[in-house]
């Protein structure tokens, strides 16, 4: 499920310096498009830089990452569904499809160049997906597997290589499928799982409607049918495979994506170009910890620091399960005062007041207010309202702030006292 940036190549690379690249895969892009107003982490995804290793550099590593002990069982299961071709898994995936256990000579599962680079895997899956559309649509009954295909998908102008697990290609439509380790019991699944791997399978059908969208601009003007119903558009509706209840016997479940895809595109256009994030850098900027021979970095923290601050990152609370250079990013909103560590709906609710200091002289009563009346005064006015109702509520104590802003457990809360 690897992503590789290949435009702006030597520009990017230069911020890692002789640091590997770090692969991105849908999970990376699905969390950007959570927060697409971060240049920070959209700079340093796109250039590969290891955002673990730099916020542990910092002093202010992430405590969560996915566990070895996941990986590891998602590849033992992935690797039993694909035994044997594909057996395992061809067995839910009939099911669904509403086709017998002994169409085996109707099936096709083309080679996808596996070993070769991003660009040539990338042009086999698109010969490979217009070959099975087009005899889906003269047979109905054929259907063709891609194991392991490779994506393009155009990121902040820059392409972008994806590898879901696989597509299938039946009736002229490719259906995304999503392999999880993750259990289903008794019919159910961890809702909070299958959301991340419904956004996660969002990206690939993007990456398939801009394909398809390609070979339409590309090929005759057809008016009929929908956009989304012509042959090769993807289906909405992907099709999740975990293992039934403890055991390895997969099970399948479709799951409608269409509003993690409205989500996803909406998001990732809204993200600065990157040609544009790659201007702003001082000259000389560089990501690189410089490890030894042991591979223990050695580049000092201050300079290091710097070289990620001149990057603006767009700090929420969310972003503590999201990213790994959340924790620094958060130690600088509450250096800064800013309103942004108490949340996205606060920082709207407060309009023009940026900082906790700002709110604070607002909210008490006889604060000046601005001659043009614009959102601080009317966040002001909100305020001073509360205040003045909280004060009423305590029997008139005046407002005194007491305690710090949020805490090391990640909670994030303004604590007012009378």
């Amino acid at each position: 499920m690897n992503v590789s940036l290949s435009d702006h190549g030597p520009r990017l690379a230069a911020l890692g310096a002789a640091a590997e690249q770090r692969g991105l895969d849908a999970r990376a892009l699905a969390a950007l498009a959570a927060n697409p107003g971060c240049r920070r982490r959209a700079l340093l995804d796109a250039a590969g830089v290891d955002k673990g290793a730099v916020a542990g550099r910092l002093g202010r590593p992430a405590p969560f990452g996915r566990s070895p002990f996941a990986i590891a069982r998602g590849t033992v299961f992935e690797a039993r569904l694909k035994a044997d071709g594909c057996a395992a898994l061809l067995t839910p995936l009939r099911q669904h499809l509403g086709l017998p256990a002994d169409d085996g000579r109707r099936l096709s599962t083309p080679d996808l160049l596996v070993r070769s680079g991003p660009a040539v895997r990338a042009a086999r899956t698109s010969q490979a997906l217009a070959e099975a559309v087009s005899a889906s649509l003269a047979d109905p009954g054929c259907w063709t597997l891609l194991d392991h295909p490779m994506l393009r998908l155009t990121v902040a102008g820059a392409p972008a290589y994806l590898e879901p697990d696989a597509v299938l290609v039946h009736g002229g439509r490719c259906t995304v499928v999503e392999i999880k380790s993750f259990p289903v019991l008794d019919g159910s699944a961890d809702p909070a799982k299958v959301g991340a791997a419904a956004r996660q399978a969002a990206v690939y059908v993007l990456a398939l409607q801009q394909a398809a969208e390609q070979d339409e601009r590309s090929g005759p003007a057809a008016q009929d049918p929908p956009a989304e119903r012509r042959p090769g558009a993807p289906d909405p509706v992907v099709l999740l495979v975990c293992p039934k209840d403890f055991g390895q016997t997969p099970v399948a479940a479709a799951i409608d994506v269409r509003r993690e895809l409205a989500t996803t595109r909406r998001q990732l256009a809204r993200m600065t170009r990157i040609e544009e994030l790659l201007d702003a850098l001082p000259a000389g900027t560089s990501f690189d910890l410089a490890p030894d021979d042991a591979g223990q970095p050695t580049r000092p923290v201050a300079e290091l620091a710097t070289a990620v601050d001149t990057v603006p990152a767009a700090y929420g609370p969310e972003c503590l399960s999201a990213c790994e250079l959340g924790f620094h990013c958060r130690a600088q909103a509450r250096a800064a005062g800013a309103v942004e560590q108490l949340g996205r709906g606060v920082r709207a609710d407060l309009g023009d007041l940026r900082t906790v200091d700002g709110v604070l002289a607002a909210a008490c009563p006889g604060a000046a207010t601005g001659a043009d009346g614009g959102d601080a005064d009317e966040a002001a006015e909100r305020l001073r309202y509360a205040a003045a109702l909280r004060a009423e509520a305590l029997g008139g104590a005046p407002l005194v702030t007491d305690g710090p802003l949020g805490s090391e457990d990640g909670t994030e809360a303004l604590a007012v006292t009378g």
